[in-house]
């Protein structure tokens, strides 16, 4: 798949996330439905059977979503995911090519290799993005052991790109109009959380 064809695929996904944020009001979340992992697979850490699951929704090139996981993540995966407090489970919801391409690069890496590749996409985002795009997210992979082969074969794979806009796709359904955007057990918050205002939604919780 070219990066023509994945415009196209992405330009679709556009369009879909936007009948759903722009058309009649949504009916009520089925939390159920919401926790369905998604066809492709669930992207998740910490304890399965947790008593909050926090959702979030990012794209791998948002600025917005690099200051949250600079920050308020490090702080909410020490004292709740790896404490096994919460389930934190992350969905792709790319914005542009870039994001898409490294979706699909992560998704096509082993799984244990999906979120320190994540974390290497928000720390390294102004080097990774600037310029040649397509160059940065492959030396990213190659650090993660990825082949140039490897590399271009992923990034032709319209399989695998439509799985992730499919994931996108759901979360317009659900309310999710922008990156971040974050449900705790169901309930939908938006923009760039701190890591007070996240605690004071989980801790009632638990």
């Amino acid at each position: 798949m070219t990066l023509i064809s994945r415009r196209h695929l992405l330009a679709a996904g556009s369009a879909a996330a936007g009948l759903a944020v722009l058309g009649q009001p949504a009916l009520a979340l089925d939390v159920a439905e919401l926790n369905k992992p998604p066809a492709i697979g669930e992207m998740f850490l910490g304890n399965p059977d947790a008593k909050v699951t926090v959702i979030e929704y990012a794209s791998a090139t948002c600025p917005h979503c690099a200051a949250f996981h600079a920050d308020a993540w490090k702080k909410l995966k020490a004292e709740y995911v790896d404490t096994n407090k919460v389930k934190f489970v992350f969905r792709e919801f790319p914005l542009n090519d870039a994001a898409l391409a490294a979706f699909m690069i992560a998704r096509a890496l082993p799984k244990e290799s999906y979120f320190p590749v994540i974390g290497i996409y928000f720390d390294t985002l102004q080097e990774w993005t600037k310029e040649n795009w397509v160059e940065g997210l492959f030396n990213i992979a190659k650090q993660a052991g990825m082949t140039r082969e490897k590399f271009d074969a992923t990034l032709k794979d319209e399989q695998l790109a439509r799985a992730i806009l499919a994931i996108r796709e759901d979360g317009a359904k659900f309310g999710v109009q922008g990156t971040p955007s974050f449900f705790v057990n169901g309930e939908l918050y938006t923009g760039e959380d701190t890591f007070d205002a996240m605690k004071a939604k989980i801790d009632p919780l638990l």
